[in-house]
């Protein structure tokens, strides 16, 4: 059994664990709000952006001289994966979701002969695809000095990933992220960036409504306008990605600090409970000893 003074200084070092847990607690919730409503804030325009797409998209998919970013290269031998992960840890089980979500979408692709680039954005996800799939790690992007994310913060990534698609590096773009939901939910998703889809996600309640039989007028074409929204849907969906992600990370992060806050305290408690049992036994021996001296005189 310990000694009085190793239960007092495992209780002392709990209750210093339990002062930071509480304070993490705290300023993840303080920047869940913010991330939250950045998040909400990116969804009308992204959404807005796949149903004109979507719309235009229809219209020239058939036509000769169709950009790649719409229709593809015709080949899906060639696979990038974007992975979105925090840069730092104590959020739970966000990271590892995306992350197995992501080695399940690998595995498939090599067991169908089909190679593939990872390219991670967030230091945690290169930790956890690195010991599987280190080799095929391209790139890693470290986003740990960016306080407040902005648009300008994803236009490089998808400045890069564009260049490499032009370079005929890959032939299909991939990205992983959670979508927030709530600080208790986050959804993991599965987003595919190049070519664009030209469906609206299902779920959508008013995917379409404005666009299913209606004829538009377009000034200029339709090829000139989707030349220039094509790469610019890359860099949105990629911003709203990143920022679904920023979100669901303090939502996690305050959702498993709240939890290690409450374990603390059970575990004070009950170190508190086995420290005074253990001081009153050493009282009573004491007692005992000192009873049975006098006796014995």
């Amino acid at each position: 059994m310990p000694s009085l003074k190793d239960l007092k200084i495992r209780i002392n070092s709990v209750k210093s664990t339990q002062k930071i847990t509480k304070a993490m607690k705290m300023v993840a919730a303080s920047k869940l709000r913010r991330a939250q409503e950045a998040a909400e804030s990116a969804r009308p325009y992204a959404e807005r952006m796949e149903k004109v797409l979507t719309g235009l998209g229809a219209s020239v998919v058939d036509q000769p001289g169709a950009s790649p970013l719409l229709i593809g290269t015709g080949r899906s031998d060639v696979e990038l994966v974007i992975v979105a992960s925090s840069e730092r840890g104590l959020c739970g089980g966000f990271n590892t979701n995306i992350a197995k979500q992501a080695k399940a979408h690998i595995a498939q692709l090599l067991a169908a002969g089909k190679t593939v680039k990872i390219l991670c954005v967030g230091r945690k996800g290169v930790a956890l695809l690195r010991r599987d799939y280190g080799d095929l790690i391209i790139d890693t992007k470290d986003l740990s000095g960016v306080k407040r994310l902005g648009f300008g913060d994803a236009q490089p990534i998808a400045r890069e990933v564009l260049a490499m698609f032009d370079r005929g590096e890959f032939d299909v773009a991939t990205l992983f992220y959670a979508k927030f939901q709530s600080a208790l939910v986050q959804i993991n998703t599965k987003q595919q960036l190049i070519p664009a889809p030209l469906t609206v996600a299902a779920n959508d309640e008013d995917a379409g409504d404005d666009l299913a039989g209606a004829i538009y007028e377009y000034e200029p074409s339709e090829a000139a306008i989707l030349e220039d929204l094509l790469p610019r849907n890359v860099a949105v969906q990629l911003y709203r990605g990143l920022l679904e992600n920023a979100a669901s990370e303090q939502g996690s992060r305050m959702t498993a600090m709240d939890n290690a806050t409450r374990n603390a305290g059970d575990m004070i408690d009950g170190l508190t409970i086995t420290y005074n049992r253990t001081r009153q036994a050493n009282i009573t021996k004491e007692l005992i000893e000192i009873i049975s001296g006098a006796e014995a005189l």
